[in-house]
Protein backbone atom coordinates (compact mmCIF):
# COMPACT_ATOMS: atom_id res chain seq x y z
CA UNK A 1 0.00 0.00 0.00
CA UNK A 2 2.60 2.47 0.27
CA UNK A 3 4.27 1.74 -2.72
CA UNK A 4 1.94 3.15 -4.90
CA UNK A 5 0.72 5.83 -2.23
CA UNK A 6 4.67 7.15 -2.61
CA UNK A 7 4.87 7.01 -6.23
CA UNK A 8 1.24 9.20 -6.12
CA UNK A 9 2.74 11.26 -3.74
CA UNK A 10 5.92 11.66 -5.54
CA UNK A 11 4.11 12.81 -8.96
CA UNK A 12 1.73 15.09 -7.20
CA UNK A 13 5.02 16.44 -5.81
CA UNK A 14 6.61 16.83 -9.33
CA UNK A 15 3.39 18.47 -10.57
CA UNK A 16 2.92 21.10 -7.99
CA UNK A 17 6.99 21.87 -8.43
CA UNK A 18 6.60 21.91 -12.58
CA UNK A 19 6.78 25.47 -13.74
CA UNK A 20 3.80 25.10 -16.33
CA UNK A 21 1.93 24.03 -13.56
CA UNK A 22 2.93 26.97 -11.36
CA UNK A 23 2.20 29.60 -14.71
CA UNK A 24 -1.28 27.51 -15.55
CA UNK A 25 -2.48 28.98 -11.78
CA UNK A 26 -1.17 32.05 -12.14
CA UNK A 27 -3.08 32.09 -15.30
CA UNK A 28 -6.06 31.15 -13.78
CA UNK A 29 -5.91 33.49 -10.86
CA UNK A 30 -5.93 36.38 -13.69
CA UNK A 31 -8.91 35.02 -15.09
CA UNK A 32 -10.71 34.42 -11.95
CA UNK A 33 -9.83 38.48 -11.55
CA UNK A 34 -11.68 39.65 -14.74
CA UNK A 35 -14.05 37.45 -14.07
CA UNK A 36 -14.70 39.51 -11.03
CA UNK A 37 -14.36 42.77 -12.65
CA UNK A 38 -16.42 41.63 -15.37
CA UNK A 39 -19.42 40.98 -13.36
CA UNK A 40 -19.09 44.67 -12.32
CA UNK A 41 -20.77 45.41 -15.57
CA UNK A 42 -24.21 44.12 -14.95
CA UNK A 43 -25.91 44.99 -18.66
CA UNK A 44 -23.47 43.54 -20.26
CA UNK A 45 -23.20 40.17 -18.02
CA UNK A 46 -26.92 39.77 -18.23
CA UNK A 47 -26.42 38.68 -21.49
CA UNK A 48 -23.62 35.81 -20.57
CA UNK A 49 -24.97 35.20 -17.19
CA UNK A 50 -25.32 31.53 -17.82
CA UNK A 51 -21.25 31.47 -19.80
CA UNK A 52 -20.21 33.83 -16.59
CA UNK A 53 -21.57 30.98 -13.67
CA UNK A 54 -20.14 28.23 -15.62
CA UNK A 55 -16.95 30.09 -15.84
CA UNK A 56 -16.91 30.43 -12.13
CA UNK A 57 -17.62 26.89 -11.42
CA UNK A 58 -14.49 26.15 -13.71
CA UNK A 59 -12.91 28.24 -12.09
CA UNK A 60 -13.70 27.68 -8.48
CA UNK A 61 -13.25 23.24 -9.02
CA UNK A 62 -9.80 24.02 -10.36
CA UNK A 63 -8.71 25.86 -7.75
CA UNK A 64 -10.09 23.12 -5.30
CA UNK A 65 -8.10 20.69 -7.61
CA UNK A 66 -4.97 22.58 -7.10
CA UNK A 67 -5.46 22.80 -3.25
CA UNK A 68 -5.80 18.91 -3.20
CA UNK A 69 -2.75 18.42 -5.29
CA UNK A 70 -1.06 20.61 -3.23
CA UNK A 71 -1.85 19.01 0.31
CA UNK A 72 -1.51 15.10 -1.09
CA UNK A 73 2.34 16.45 -2.55
CA UNK A 74 3.07 16.73 1.00
CA UNK A 75 4.16 13.46 3.27
CA UNK A 76 2.16 14.06 5.75
CA UNK A 77 -1.01 16.25 5.75
CA UNK A 78 -0.17 18.42 8.86
CA UNK A 79 2.66 19.81 7.07
CA UNK A 80 1.08 21.19 4.30
CA UNK A 81 -0.85 23.85 7.05
CA UNK A 82 2.40 24.56 9.05
CA UNK A 83 2.88 27.10 6.41
CA UNK A 84 0.95 30.55 6.64
CA UNK A 85 0.54 30.72 2.76
CA UNK A 86 -0.98 27.05 2.42
CA UNK A 87 -3.73 28.25 5.37
CA UNK A 88 -4.38 31.18 3.13
CA UNK A 89 -4.89 29.87 0.09
CA UNK A 90 -6.50 26.80 1.57
CA UNK A 91 -9.17 29.38 3.25
CA UNK A 92 -9.67 31.02 0.25
CA UNK A 93 -10.07 28.32 -2.00
CA UNK A 94 -12.57 26.82 1.10
CA UNK A 95 -14.49 30.03 0.85
CA UNK A 96 -15.05 29.78 -2.86
CA UNK A 97 -17.02 27.08 -2.64
CA UNK A 98 -20.24 29.18 -1.30
CA UNK A 99 -22.29 29.07 -4.17
CA UNK A 100 -23.34 31.73 -5.83
CA UNK A 101 -27.41 30.40 -6.66
CA UNK A 102 -28.21 30.90 -3.27
CA UNK A 103 -29.73 34.52 -3.09
CA UNK A 104 -29.32 34.81 0.18
CA UNK A 105 -25.59 34.04 0.28
CA UNK A 106 -24.73 35.99 -3.31
CA UNK A 107 -23.40 39.36 -1.93
CA UNK A 108 -21.29 37.07 0.43
CA UNK A 109 -19.97 34.65 -2.21
CA UNK A 110 -18.98 37.51 -4.70
CA UNK A 111 -17.32 39.16 -2.00
CA UNK A 112 -14.98 36.16 -0.69
CA UNK A 113 -14.41 35.67 -4.55
CA UNK A 114 -12.81 39.21 -4.79
CA UNK A 115 -10.14 38.00 -2.49
CA UNK A 116 -8.87 35.28 -5.03
CA UNK A 117 -7.00 37.77 -6.42
CA UNK A 118 -4.71 37.78 -3.38
CA UNK A 119 -3.60 34.30 -4.07
CA UNK A 120 -1.49 35.52 -6.57
CA UNK A 121 0.55 36.92 -3.69
CA UNK A 122 1.21 33.23 -2.67
CA UNK A 123 2.15 31.92 -5.61
CA UNK A 124 5.10 34.84 -6.89
CA UNK A 125 7.63 34.64 -4.59
CA UNK A 126 8.53 38.42 -5.07
CA UNK A 127 5.37 39.10 -4.22
CA UNK A 128 5.52 37.33 -0.74
CA UNK A 129 9.08 38.44 -0.16
CA UNK A 130 7.25 42.11 -0.42
CA UNK A 131 4.50 41.28 2.03
CA UNK A 132 6.71 39.41 4.71
CA UNK A 133 9.29 42.57 4.57
CA UNK A 134 6.08 44.18 4.94
CA UNK A 135 4.77 42.41 8.08
CA UNK A 136 8.21 42.63 9.92
CA UNK A 137 8.84 46.22 9.73
CA UNK A 138 5.62 47.26 11.12
CA UNK A 139 7.22 46.82 14.52
CA UNK A 140 10.02 49.07 13.65
CA UNK A 141 7.62 51.79 11.45
CA UNK A 142 5.41 51.79 14.70
CA UNK A 143 8.51 53.90 16.63
CA UNK A 144 8.67 56.49 13.47
CA UNK A 145 5.11 57.07 13.41
CA UNK A 146 5.21 57.46 17.34
CA UNK A 147 7.56 59.74 16.88
CA UNK A 148 5.76 61.57 13.74
CA UNK A 149 2.88 61.86 15.98
CA UNK A 150 4.83 63.89 18.48
CA UNK A 151 6.11 66.12 16.05
CA UNK A 152 2.57 66.42 14.16
CA UNK A 153 1.45 67.36 17.86
CA UNK A 154 3.74 70.07 18.73
CA UNK A 155 3.46 71.70 15.47
CA UNK A 156 -0.05 71.54 15.45
CA UNK A 157 -0.14 72.76 19.11
CA UNK A 158 1.91 75.91 17.88
CA UNK A 159 -0.01 76.40 15.11
CA UNK A 160 -3.36 76.58 17.15
CA UNK A 161 -1.45 78.89 19.28
CA UNK A 162 -0.28 81.18 16.70
CA UNK A 163 -2.43 80.65 13.84
CA UNK A 164 -5.75 80.63 15.19
CA UNK A 165 -6.63 84.44 14.48
CA UNK A 166 -6.12 83.19 10.53
CA UNK A 167 -8.45 80.94 10.45
CA UNK A 168 -10.27 79.26 12.70
CA UNK A 169 -11.11 76.49 10.63
CA UNK A 170 -7.66 75.59 9.87
CA UNK A 171 -6.04 76.48 13.46
CA UNK A 172 -9.57 76.44 15.64
CA UNK A 173 -7.55 73.97 17.24
CA UNK A 174 -4.88 71.13 18.18
CA UNK A 175 -7.19 68.39 15.99
CA UNK A 176 -7.77 71.08 13.52
CA UNK A 177 -4.33 72.17 13.14
CA UNK A 178 -3.19 68.34 12.83
CA UNK A 179 -5.85 67.72 10.05
CA UNK A 180 -4.06 71.26 8.73
CA UNK A 181 -0.60 69.89 9.23
CA UNK A 182 -1.60 66.18 7.14
CA UNK A 183 -2.92 68.19 4.33
CA UNK A 184 0.58 70.27 5.00
CA UNK A 185 2.38 66.43 4.89
CA UNK A 186 0.75 65.36 1.82
CA UNK A 187 1.32 68.45 -0.52
CA UNK A 188 -2.19 68.61 -1.79
CA UNK A 189 -3.39 72.51 -2.13
CA UNK A 190 -1.46 73.49 0.56
CA UNK A 191 0.33 76.53 -0.38
CA UNK A 192 -2.67 78.56 -1.82
CA UNK A 193 -5.00 76.76 0.98
CA UNK A 194 -2.41 77.14 3.81
CA UNK A 195 0.74 78.85 3.69
CA UNK A 196 -0.25 82.12 1.46
CA UNK A 197 -3.28 82.93 3.51
CA UNK A 198 -1.19 82.57 6.87
CA UNK A 199 2.06 84.27 5.36
CA UNK A 200 -0.27 87.21 4.55
CA UNK A 201 -0.80 87.67 8.25
CA UNK A 202 2.44 86.36 9.66
CA UNK A 203 5.36 86.88 6.75
CA UNK A 204 8.00 84.19 8.44
CA UNK A 205 5.40 81.18 8.68
CA UNK A 206 7.36 79.77 5.86
CA UNK A 207 9.94 78.91 8.46
CA UNK A 208 7.34 76.71 10.29
CA UNK A 209 5.77 75.20 7.65
CA UNK A 210 9.39 74.31 5.72
CA UNK A 211 10.67 72.57 8.82
CA UNK A 212 7.84 70.67 9.73
CA UNK A 213 8.04 69.25 5.88
CA UNK A 214 11.57 68.78 6.36
CA UNK A 215 10.90 66.66 9.08
CA UNK A 216 7.97 64.17 7.81
CA UNK A 217 8.84 65.04 3.94
CA UNK A 218 12.32 63.74 3.77
CA UNK A 219 13.51 62.76 7.28
CA UNK A 220 10.79 60.37 8.61
CA UNK A 221 10.07 59.42 5.50
CA UNK A 222 13.36 57.75 4.61
CA UNK A 223 13.22 56.59 8.05
CA UNK A 224 10.35 54.21 6.93
CA UNK A 225 11.91 53.67 3.61
CA UNK A 226 15.31 52.52 5.25
CA UNK A 227 13.31 50.06 7.91
CA UNK A 228 11.36 48.24 4.67
CA UNK A 229 14.50 47.86 2.41
CA UNK A 230 16.55 46.82 5.48
CA UNK A 231 14.15 44.19 6.44
CA UNK A 232 13.77 43.07 2.75
CA UNK A 233 17.47 42.31 2.61
CA UNK A 234 17.21 40.36 5.79
CA UNK A 235 14.33 38.41 4.37
CA UNK A 236 16.26 38.22 0.80
CA UNK A 237 18.83 36.53 2.31
CA UNK A 238 17.11 34.22 4.34
CA UNK A 239 15.08 32.83 1.35
CA UNK A 240 18.37 32.46 -0.30
CA UNK A 241 19.50 30.25 2.82
CA UNK A 242 16.27 28.09 2.39
CA UNK A 243 16.57 27.50 -1.08
CA UNK A 244 20.45 27.08 -1.62
CA UNK A 245 20.57 29.64 -4.31
CA UNK A 246 22.43 32.96 -4.64
CA UNK A 247 25.80 34.63 -2.58
CA UNK A 248 23.92 33.82 0.64
CA UNK A 249 23.72 30.52 0.13
CA UNK A 250 27.05 29.85 -1.35
CA UNK A 251 28.86 31.67 1.88
CA UNK A 252 26.96 30.19 4.05
CA UNK A 253 28.22 26.57 2.36
CA UNK A 254 31.71 28.47 2.22
CA UNK A 255 31.28 28.65 5.94
CA UNK A 256 30.52 24.98 6.53
CA UNK A 257 32.93 23.32 4.59
CA UNK A 258 35.86 26.05 6.48
CA UNK A 259 33.86 24.94 9.51
CA UNK A 260 34.37 21.23 8.78
CA UNK A 261 38.21 21.80 7.63
CA UNK A 262 38.99 23.39 11.14
CA UNK A 263 37.40 20.52 12.70
CA UNK A 264 39.92 17.93 10.48
CA UNK A 265 42.64 19.82 11.19
CA UNK A 266 41.91 19.56 15.08
CA UNK A 267 41.39 15.83 14.76
CA UNK A 268 44.71 15.35 13.14
CA UNK A 269 46.39 17.56 15.89
CA UNK A 270 45.24 15.46 18.39
CA UNK A 271 46.34 12.33 16.56
CA UNK A 272 49.85 13.89 15.80
CA UNK A 273 50.08 14.73 19.65
CA UNK A 274 49.15 11.15 20.83
CA UNK A 275 51.71 9.73 18.48
CA UNK A 276 54.23 11.81 19.78
CA UNK A 277 53.54 10.61 23.17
Amino acid sequence: MSAPFDTWRDRFERLRSNKAFELTVITIIVVSALLIGAKTYEEEVSRFQEVMLWLDVGVTVFFLVEILIRMAAEKRLRDFFRKGWNIFDFLIVTASLIPMEDSEMVLLARLLRIFRVLRLVSMIPELRLLIAALFKSIPRMGYVALLMFIIFYIYGAIGSFLFASVDEKLWGNISLAMLTLFQVATFESWATAVLYPTMEHYPYAWIYFLTFIFLNAFIFLNMMIGIVLDVMQKESLAIELETGEGEAAELHGLRDDVRELRAQLSRMEALLERQRR
